[in-house]
């Protein structure tokens, strides 16, 4: 039996604000778009080969109730004034033929900025590491600008994050951020 071997992805995020810690992370899902599907967390390799699409090109390929595979970071609280956050880092080699890394973030207290910078540090130690480089996840994105030249290979890194502030006590807010693959 062979496996589902994605063709392509594409990132989103949403923000759910609700009473209920469950209700607001369906928001949450449904403000990213993805909440008529039954998702699968899966781990963080970009297969060989896989493009990055517009969500909107991403969505046309799923019909509600579909079983979808994604990287997913989510998050939640509900104690006023709490800066929460969810992000997934990027980093695809330009050569086709080997596979990326996807990573997923999440913190308390981090601007959307500060948390998707360290999701595209993790996803480039990832495949850097991979590849035979000695990566320092502080210094070598600082030098980054999108293209990276690791051991000869050129590598593409980038992030989608969302932050938000919880508005109220005992009002739950919740967030995601999502690499959702699709045939």
């Amino acid at each position: 039996m062979s496996g589902f071997i994605p063709k392509k992805f594409f990132l989103t995020y949403g923000v759910g604000y609700h009473k209920e810690e469950l209700a607001s992370f369906e928001l949450a899902l449904r403000d990213a778009r993805i909440g008529k599907f039954n998702l699968v967390n899966v781990s963080s390799i970009i297969p060989p080969g896989a493009k990055m699409i517009p969500a909107e090109e991403g969505l046309k390929y799923l019909k509600a109730g579909e079983i979808v595979y994604c990287v997913l970071s989510k998050n939640s609280t509900c104690e006023k004034g709490r800066l929460i956050c969810a992000s997934i880092g990027i980093a695809m080699p330009e050569d086709e033929n080997i596979h990326g890394y996807l990573s997923e973030f999440h913190s308390f207290g981090m601007t959307r900025e500060e948390a998707g910078k360290r999701a595209e540090r993790i996803a480039a130690y990832m495949l850097a590491t991979t590849l035979g480089y000695e990566y320092d996840t502080d210094e070598d994105i600082m030098k980054a600008k999108e293209i990276m030249l690791l051991n000869g290979y050129k590598v593409r890194t980038s992030y989608i994050s969302v932050d938000a502030e919880c508005l109220q006590n005992n009002q739950w807010v919740t967030v995601v951020a999502a690499a959702v693959f699709v045939p």
